[in-house]
This record gives C-alpha cells, sequence and structure tokens, in this order.
C-alpha cells in the first residue's frame, strides 16, 4: 500500500522522545525533559506585536511563495548587513524552518546515487531527507578529539565524482561544535576545483559562548559563496519554534528556480502573520532579548559542564555554540539507546540517544532550560549510574 520512497524515512528520534517524555507527564510522572531543541524563554515582545498588527492590519491573505516583499527585503539586510552576504531578492526564499528548506533543497538537486557529504554526529534529519530523494549519504565520523568538527584531510578523502553536495552545521547540533573562520578557510581550499555544492545550516548563529565570532560559510570567498546554499531562521535564536520560520539564500539561479517551483506546489507561501512578525527579529530590533537569552545559556552551558564532568564514567566537551551537550557514556555504556531508555523509565530524565545522531556511545542534553532542573537531571543521572553501572 505504501510507497517506497516513504518506506525509507524513519521518524525523528529527537520528537518522538520527546512526545514521550510529554506523555509521561501528562500521566502525571515526575518526569525532567532535556531531549527537545526549544528555548524555554518566550518570543519577544516585539515580535508579538508585529504579529498583533499584522492581525488587526488585516494581513491574512496569501502572499508571493517565496515572501511578502518587506519580508525578503528584510532577509537580504540581515544576510547583507550581519553575515557580509550580498544576495539578490531574487536569491531568497522564505520557508517553514530548516527543515523545509533541506527537504526542499534536496528534492531539487539529488537524483538517485548522487552522494551527500553529512559530518557525524549530525542532525537527526539530514540523513533521512537524502535518502528520501534517492541519495547515498557518505558519513564523516567527528568524535570529542577534533571537537565533533571534519578536517581538511577527511573532507578530501570522502570526494568522488558521485559527490553533490557537503551539508556543514555551524554550531552544531547536537554536539555545539562551531567551524572558525580558519577551519572554513581550510575546508573551502579542498572545495576549490570541484563540482561539490555546499548546504550551510546556520540556524544557531546567535547562540555562541566564549567571544566567540560567527562566520558564514559563504563569506570565506567568492567560490564558497557561489557554491553555498545558506540557510537559517529565527526558532532558535529568537526562540520562535512554533512560529515556523525559515529561510534559503542561493545564487546559482536553477536551484533558486528549482525550489521555488516545488514550494509552489506543495505549500506555498508560509504563514502570513509569522512573515510580519519576523520582520523586526531579522532587521535587528530583538537583539536585546537574544543577547539575555545567549547570556543565560552560556551560564546554564558552565553549570552543565561542570557537572558532568566531575561525574564518574562520563566526560564531555564544552561546546561553543547552540544549547546542546554531547556527553559521552563509553565508559559505562555503549548502547546509548539502551542507556536513555533505562534513565527515561528509572529516573524521569529524558534525553535522546547518540545513535539517533549517528554516534552511539553519547547522549544529547539540552539545557535549553532552568538551572534548577539542570542541576536536579544531573544528580539524577548520577543516582542512575551509581545504581546500574
Amino acid at each position: 500500500m505504501l510507497s517506497q520512497r516513504i518506506q525509507v524515512l524513519s521518524e525523528s528520534m529527537t520528537l518522538a522522545i520527546t512526545a514521550l517524555a510529554k506523555q509521561m507527564k501528562a500521566e502525571g510522572k515526575d518526569v525532567l525533559s532535556f531531549s527537545a531543541g526549544e528555548p524555554d524563554f518566550d518570543t519577544p515582545q516585539i515580535i508579538k506585536d508585529a504579529a498583533i498588527k499584522a492581525l488587526q492590519d488585516g494581513f491574512t491573505k496569501y502572499t508571493a511563495v517565496v515572501g511578502a516583499p518587506d519580508l525578503v527585503e528584510a532577509i537580504q539586510f540581515k544576510l547583507k548587513h550581519e553575515n557580509g552576504l550580498d544576495y539578490e531578492l531574487g536569491d531568497i526564499i522564505s520557508n517553514v524552518g530548516a527543515k523545509q528548506s533541506l527537504f526542499n533543497l534536496m528534492e531539487a538537486i539529488i537524483d538517485d546515487g548522487d552522494e551527500v557529504i553529512i559530518p557525524s554526529p549530525y542532525w537527526v534529519t539530514y540523513p533521512e531527507i537524502v535518502k528520501f530523494a534517492g541519495g547515498s549519504v557518505v558519513e564523516i565520523a567527528t568524535d570529542d578529539t577534533t571537537a565533533f568538527k571534519i578536517t581538511p584531510e577527511q573532507l578530501q578523502n570522502a570526494i568522488t565524482p558521485k559527490t553533490k553536495l557537503l551539508i556543514l552545521n555551524t554550531p552544531s547540533n547536537p554536539t555545539g561544535s562551531v567551524y572558525t573562520k580558519e577551519d572554513l578557510q581550510a575546508l573551502a581550499a579542498v572545495l576549490k576545483g570541484t563540482k561539490v555544492l555546499v548546504a550551510a545550516d546556520e540556524m544557531y548563529e546567535k547562540l555562541l559562548y566564549d567571544g566567540r565570532v560567527f562566520t558564514s560559510v559563504a563569506s570565506i570567498s567568492k567560490d564558497m559563496f557561489d557554491r553555498t546554499i545558506t540557510i537559517n531562521g529565527l526558532s532558535k535564536s529568537v526562540a520562535m519554534t512554533g512560529w515556523r520560520f525559515g529561510y534559503m539564500a542561493c545564487p546559482i539561479k536553477e536551484i533558486t528556480n528549482a525550489v521555488k517551483k516545488l514550494q509552489s506546489q506543495s505549500t506555498s507561501n508560509i504563514n502570513s502573520i509569522t512573515q510580519k512578525a519576523a520582520i523586526p527579529a531579522l532587521l535587528g530590533e530583538a537583539n536585546n532579548d537574544i543577547e539575555m537569552m545567549r547570556v543565560e545559556f552560556e551560564k546554564r552551558r558552565n553549570v552543565a559542564v561542570k557537572l558532568f564532568n566531575e561525574t564518574e564514567g562520563l566526560s564531555v566537551v564544552s561546546p561553543n555554540g547552540a544549547f546542546y551537550l554531547f556527553v559521552n557514556i563509553k565508559k559505562v555504556s555503549n548502547d546509548s539507546l539502551e542507556f536513555c531508555k533505562q534513565l527515561l523509565e528509572s529516573k524521569g530524565v529524558a534525553t535522546v540517544p547518540g545513535i539517533g545522531f549517528g554516534s552511539d556511545g553519547y547522549f544529547r542534553f539540552s539545557f535549553a532550560t532552568s538551572t534548577k532542573s539542570i542541576e536536579e537531571g544531573i544528580l539524577r543521572i548520577r543516582e542512575f549510574i551509581k545504581e546500574n553501572y
């Protein structure tokens, strides 16, 4: 009955565990969830006010598939002034989050047998949508020793005549690793002279710690600009997860036209109210709110890293971005799925197994929650390890 295509897909492990944790809470169980990639802060008031005004003004009709003109101009402004990327208006498409950007991109450019290089650990969605499009996933494994970043040599060895695309996520979900300008320059040198495209997922760009400065992949050189599809949104940095706003920018007209055509026959434009709400955030009018959240996330990260590294059998590399820890449990278990399952059942602590991100022997722990919850959650994890390992 079902198509072969849909049977290739697996359910998102992060969403599945988050749903299970919510169900357990609804049943009255004492659950602390560190599984969701969602800020616990409310959307800034200036954004909510823009949405209210859009409703009051009757901005409730269809817009162009790519978004209303003032929205597209705001995205263009943001990319130029914050990232040094000079895109034409026709290069930009708004959509329902980075997930739709990536899905549309894969459907537009990937044919059966095309290879897509994905560093692991990876966001759970990457390999799934590549496989759905008929492509082949080529993983480059990383670990704690390289701060979960690929090396130029690894990239060079992974490229074949069938390589169509490299996906780079910086800051990373699930590890929080950040590619510096020098890191990206080294990778760019490997790509120069090839036909390999780059999908740059930069969703967590505003969440950087330890004084780090963000560098967009496409800003490295003209060669990188010409081969890169920049993907971003407001879910994480501006606490707009439920608003479902993302965008992509690409100077390759053939690709942008194909994505526009696909989107016109699927979702069409994104919610018109969300479009108006996104504009003040893109223009920098919520930057004080963003900085408040970033500072608090950094404090929580420091607490969590210290507590985990003081826990016997566990270790974690302090991330330079995003709001996740990728905790190494190899000294106690190499079966992250069983570890996380037992942890949830016995201690009511929800984390995501590393196997879901392509790296067993780890779990992802989101610190996008209160310090009190973080401290209590890690205490329960310590008790769980003492009792079972």
